[in-house]
């Protein structure tokens, strides 16, 4: 038989192209990869539904760490924003996914790989771009794709099939996963509706405020609360206890791989707290030469994440900037959580470069002299002063 590797998240498009490659003589081996997505009971559920499918195997592969070490620590480095707005949730988990399935089909020595994008989202050219990068002898098939299927047509043939779960479409769609969660609906397909609370899957629970302690170790979230763990464990514990305020919400409008503008709600507490508590702390550890570098260097990262570039050797070399940036950024960050929202308090580190030894900014100096500083001001305008006299 022939041997084909489908990256199976359990839904409509993946659980159509299961049944109908599987009829149609493919050995189908389905794969999962959770980036931070799946509870235990839903990996359960999507592995019995899989062999309902009439796949021969079927694998749940643990990507979280992966996920972090790979991809969310250079978007924390830096602070990466798409559009200065969106984190780039979900953009960001379908390269890891991508190459850890292309990684599972070369090691079962599959020749097909099949996965349920359409032909009109950016995650087909993601996928694509990653398998044929990786693992070029393998050929793609993408039934929804390539057949132009309706989702009723999808849910006839699998009742044809006697396959009878139920395909009632939710209002909301929902992608869930260590670094955010992304909310489509009919709203979004508008340019001016607001995603309604009861869209969001986080529901505000506390009213109150509270402010917690990220402590950073070379711009890595390493403790919550004084409280040491891995990163990946840190995102998760600070996501649940954000989520409770309501905090992250917001609908991103960007331009998409096809060239089309999409627009999407989003929920990523943890994500947007520690960008923009790790900037904080940068800006008093960084010199503004870095700063200002790190910035467009930063933009190019995210810019080619999201197009499915990630394999290109330039990412490798960005990733090298940003972690050589991060040699001092070191300390703790105090943030102040409320419903809906969050403050950034300050910071504490002892690569403060706001130190009062060398003088308080529009107050004192302690490191020159009045007539030093009217000579430093002259020179630094002498340029200008040229120019403006030549040319008047």
């Amino acid at each position: 038989m022939k041997k084909l590797v489908i990256a199976y998240s359990g839904g409509l498009d993946t659980s159509y192209c299961a049944v109908s490659l599987s009829k149609a003589g493919y050995e189908v081996h389905a794969v999962s990869i959770n980036t931070g997505g799946f509870t235990q009971k839903e990996i359960t559920t999507i592995e019995t539904n899989a062999y309902k499918m009439g796949v021969s195997t079927y694998q749940n592969i643990d990507a979280i760490s992966t996920f972090y070490e790979k991809v969310v620590k250079y978007l924390i480095f830096g602070n990466v924003l798409k559009n200065n707005t969106y984190p780039l949730s979900v953009s960001a988990e379908r390269i890891v996914q991508a190459i850890e399935i292309a990684n599972y089909a070369k090691s079962i020595e599959a020749q097909y790989i099949a996965h349920g994008s359409t032909g009109a989202g950016n995650d087909q050219v993601r996928f694509d771009m990653i398998f044929q990068t990786i693992a070029p002898e393998i050929k793609i098939i993408t039934p929804i794709r390539e057949q132009q299927l309706s989702r009723q047509e999808e849910i006839q043939y699998l009742k044809d099939n006697g396959i009878e779960l139920s395909w009632e479409k939710a209002k909301y769609s929902i992608n869930k996963g260590l670094w955010g969660t992304s909310v489509g609906g009919d709203e979004t397909l508008t340019s001016h509706k607001a995603l309604p609370e009861q869209a969001y899957p986080s529901q505000l629970e506390k009213t109150g405020e509270e402010t917690i302690k990220l402590g950073f170790k070379k711009g890595e979230f390493i403790s919550l609360n004084s409280i040491n763990d891995t990163p990946e464990n840190n995102i998760q514990k600070l996501n649940k206890l954000a989520s409770s305020y309501a905090i992250g919400r917001d609908i991103h409008v960007g331009d998409t791989i096809v060239g089309i503008k999409g627009r999407v709600g989003f929920e990523a507490a943890a994500a947007l707290i520690l960008i923009k508590a790790h900037h904080l702390l940068e800006k008093h550890t960084l010199t503004k030469w870095q700063l200002q570098h790190k910035e467009y260097m930063a933009s190019f990262y995210g810019m080619h994440l999201h197009e499915g570039y990630y394999l290109d050797p330039v990412m490798r070399n960005i990733e090298a900037f940003l972690s050589s940036s991060q040699e001092k950024v070191t300390g703790d960050v105090f943030v102040t959580l409320k419903p809906y929202h969050f403050q950034l308090d300050g910071i504490s580190s002892k690569h403060d470069l706001m130190n009062p030894k060398f003088g308080c900014y529009g107050e004192e100096n302690n490191s020159w002299t009045s007539d030093e500083a009217k000579g430093f001001i002259k020179i630094l305008g002498n340029q200008n002063k040229i120019y403006q006299q030549v040319n008047s």
